[in-house]
């Protein structure tokens, strides 16, 4: 699984029903609604990388009020909750 992170800058005026577009989508796990130069920052997670341009500038970017995007792509996934259950794997709760 690919994980990108996609920041987004939207019409402040539009923010909410932005973000329920792009949340609406099947490939988007989150949309935040962030303080600071960008408004939203979507996590998409698609199985292949050619998937991501089928996704941010084919559907997200299209989404009426979405001005500008800047995306990430995850290399590796750290989580406090994976390492958590890798750690309890066989032991009886």
């Amino acid at each position: 699984m690919i994980t990108a992170i996609v920041l987004i800058k939207t019409s402040v005026d539009r923010i909410p029903e932005i973000a329920e577009s792009i949340s609406a989508l099947d490939c988007v796990s989150e949309v935040f609604s962030v303080t600071g130069t960008y408004d939203l920052i979507a996590m998409v997670r698609v199985g292949r990388h050619d998937d991501l341009a089928d996704v941010i500038p084919g559907r997200i970017s299209k989404i009426p009020g979405v001005e500008a995007t800047d995306t990430h792509v995850a290399f590796r996934t750290y989580s406090q909750h994976d390492l958590e259950a890798a750690f309890a794997i066989g032991l009886d709760s």
